[in-house]
């Protein structure tokens, strides 16, 4: 049965066993390139179509608010408000929180059904360490490649805004480009990046320990893969307070 607090130190001595020296390089980077196909390069399709239709959603919306705000705001505001939304919240937790139930369910059902099928077991009986194994290469690929689809997300979300401008005409098109250029703090770039490595390491350690853990045939796969997307989920939510109390404050 699943406790959170029991769960916990379960989950940190899984990764204890994880973050061992692979016993054969070939093979880790052979599983390191699969993993960032499987995780990172299969989920770039669901990016640029989420990134570019809510970028123009919250230009629309910043444009809306000024409009009906007491005091003028000029229209390159929009631009540079749909910009600092874009970058300091949507990219790194929304697509984050997207990512969790796409790759966060692929990892926890693909993990879950080698350990039902006993082929963990047989890894271990050869002498292998199969949390090192199996987990590491997948961790390794969503952090070194999630910051590369978030900043393609900020991008496409940033060019979606821009298109939906000129698509509806409610602000001109070199106020928008304006305001995208104007000042923006560097150390906001360094949080979203910060915050996108750690949801990363969330996204792929999270469902691999329930997926690890699963005991049962597919019926419990199957759970095992919900109860990993959910708590993925609430770790990053909790997590994105922490670190914007840490960073923003």
């Amino acid at each position: 049965m699943f406790t959170p607090i029991s769960s916990v130190g379960k989950y940190y001595l899984l990764m204890s066993r994880v973050f061992k020296k692979p016993q054969k390089w070939s093979v880790f980077f052979k599983l390191l390139s699969r993993e960032i196909n499987d995780l990172g390069v299969n989920s770039f399709g669901l990016v640029v179509f989420t990134s570019l239709f809510v970028g123009a959603v919250v230009a629309i919306q910043m444009y809306n608010n000024f409009r009906t705000s007491d005091i003028p705001i000029p229209d390159n505001y929009v631009g540079y408000a749909t910009k600092t939304v874009l970058i300091l919240e949507f990219a790194p937790t929304i697509i984050s929180v997207i990512l969790a139930g796409k790759v966060g369910s692929y990892i926890a059902s693909s993990i879950g059904t080698m350990r039902v099928t006993e082929q963990i077991d047989a890894l271990e009986i050869m002498g292998v360490n199969a949390p090192s194994f199996l987990i590491l290469p997948k961790i390794v690929a969503a952090v070194l490649f999630n910051p590369i689809l978030i900043a393609i997300s900020m991008m496409l979300g940033i060019f979606g805004g821009y298109a939906v401008g000129e698509l509806t005409q409610k602000w001109a098109a070199v106020d928008y480009v304006n305001g995208i250029q104007e000042m923006f703090p560097d150390y906001f770039y360094y949080y979203a990046f910060i915050k996108t490595a750690v949801f990363a390491f969330v996204i792929a350690s999270v469902p691999a320990y329930f997926g690890y853990n699963v005991k049962g045939g597919s019926l419990e796969v199957g759970r095992s893969s919900t109860t990993a997307v959910v708590w993925t989920i609430v770790v990053i939510i909790i997590l994105n307070l922490v670190l914007t109390q840490m960073f923003l404050d």
